[in-house]
Order: C-alpha cells, then sequence, then structure tokens
C-alpha cells in the first residue's frame, strides 16, 4: 500500500508544480498585458486583475500542498538536528501532524469558503467568486494526503527527508 500511495502522491506532487508554474506564467502574462495596456493603449482590461489575483489563489495554493509533499516548506531544523533519533521521529510526526491539521482546516473552512461565494459572481470575469476560492479546499486535502503518507513513512522507518533531496539537489 505504502508503495502505490507513494507512486501516486508522487505523480499528485509533480502535476501540483507544473500546474502551479503554469499558472505562475499566465498570471505573469496577464500582468504584463495590464501594464502594456494601461500605459501604451492607454486602456487597461478591466478582467486583468482579478483574473491575476484568482489564478494567485490556485497556484500558491497547489505550490503549498507540493511543498508539504517534496519537503520544501520552511522549517527551522537547528532543534531537530539536535535530537537523538526516537525524539526527531516524534518531533518531525508532532510538526506532519501540525500541519496536516492546517490543510484539515484549510478544507473544511476552504470548502465553506467556496459554498457561501458560489452565488457571488466576480463581475469582470462571469465566474462565481468560488471558483477563484476552489483551490484552498483542494489543496487542503492533498495537504493532509501527503501528511498522512509522510507520517506512514516516519512509522516505517523510510527517509521521508530523501524527496526534498532527489527533486533539488
Amino acid at each position: 500500500m505504502k508503495k502505490n500511495l507513494s507512486k501516486i502522491t508522487q505523480t499528485s506532487a509533480d502535476i501540483l508544480v507544473k500546474i502551479a508554474a503554469f499558472g505562475l506564467v499566465v498570471m505573469t502574462l496577464i500582468a504584463g498585458w495590464q501594464v502594456f495596456g494601461r500605459y501604451v493603449l492607454n486602456s487597461s482590461p478591466s478582467w486583468s486583475e482579478q483574473a491575476a489575483l484568482s489564478l494567485m489563489i490556485w497556484y500558491v495554493s497547489l505550490a503549498a500542498a507540493a511543498g508539504v509533499h517534496e519537503g520544501f516548506h520552511i522549517r527551522i531544523t537547528v532543534l531537530e538536528s539536535n535530537l537523538q533519533p526516537q525524539r526527531r521521529r516524534i518531533l518531525r510526526v508532532s510538526n506532519d501532524v501540525i500541519v496536516g491539521l492546517c490543510g484539515l482546516a484549510m478544507a473544511i473552512w476552504g470548502t465553506e469558503l467556496v459554498l457561501r461565494t458560489w452565488s457571488h459572481t466576480i463581475p469582470s470575469l462571469g465566474i462565481p467568486r468560488g471558483l477563484a476560492y476552489a483551490g484552498l479546499p483542494i489543496a487542503g486535502v492533498l495537504i493532509v494526503l501527503f501528511v498522512f503518507e509522510r507520517v506512514l513513512g516516519e512509522f516505517a522507518g523510510t527517509d521521508v527527508e530523501g524527496e526534498e533531496k532527489s527533486r533539488w539537489n
């Protein structure tokens, strides 16, 4: 089960990074078009700001979820590196559980935010406001899944820190 879960989560994290990178590029193009429109054409597109903000919510949320899987989220390891292995494991599992609870909160309250704002329309885009926020609960569920895998790895004694090294070094 761990091997199948690992394959699924690795593929999911790869897809999330690609989607987030694409969203960043598209948002940059939209911002560039807005600047061009404002200063060259003297007519800024009305949709550009809301489109860029909506994209940002999505790509930041998805990249945050991928960061949990890959281990490239911000953390201070001074205390962890000076602990004995058993206490280090307890600290890592505790940290993962806290991150998982944050993901659960994103999933629950993000879903509530989406549902409460779905009937509101973003005027310049003509889409439901809830669609702009839908990345939050999706990322929350993925964070919980990724944390579950990390905790399983800790209890199985596998090197959960290795994901960051394999991709970024």
